[in-house]
């Protein structure tokens, strides 16, 4: 019996090179010399990057996280951290309407354990106890991002004058 041709191959994803684009560690707290009880509240934002490579079917993802910690009792900053961790994927077997989500949805999930230890050890080693990020839901980002551009155009097409 002869094999289809019409068969759908699964998605192949390699990740060739992850690395830390830029990080930033700034101890306002011990610089400053902040006095009183902390409490201390968290902040993370996260932006996703990701382009074609020249090599074929090769992309850059960068995961871009800000951390802001306040004092909640005096709203004083104790510390800022922000990092930028890359990962260099090869991935075959994705159709093009399915490789923007891809990228930065099934990308970033294979990214951010690593992204996790790095900010434990950052804020550990800063003088700070280590902050253990929760998992963060890369397609709700995805979802939340594409209804903002989504809404900034539909409000942008309502100045145009016809």
């Amino acid at each position: 019996m002869a094999k289809k041709t019409d068969e759908i191959t699964p998605p192949k994803m390699n990740i060739l090179a992850q690395y830390v684009r830029d990080l930033s560690f700034e101890n306002i707290l011990a610089q400053k010399g902040i006095d009183g009880e902390l409490n201390p509240e968290i902040q993370v934002n996260v932006n996703i990057d990701a382009k074609k490579r020249k090599t074929d079917k090769q992309f850059d993802v960068i995961i871009k996280l800000r951390v802001d910690s306040k004092s909640s009792n005096t709203n004083n900053i104790l510390f800022v951290l922000e990092l930028d961790y890359g990962g260099i994927f090869q991935i075959e077997n994705v159709p093009d309407d399915q490789l923007h989500p891809y990228l930065l949805i099934e990308c970033p999930r294979m990214l951010f354990p690593f992204l996790r230890r790095i900010v434990s050890d950052v804020t550990r080693d800063g003088g700070f106890p280590p902050l253990n990020l929760e998992n963060i839901d890369f397609l709700k980002l995805y979802r939340q991002e594409i209804d903002r551009r989504k809404n900034a155009k539909e409000k942008n097409g309502s100045k145009v004058k016809h």
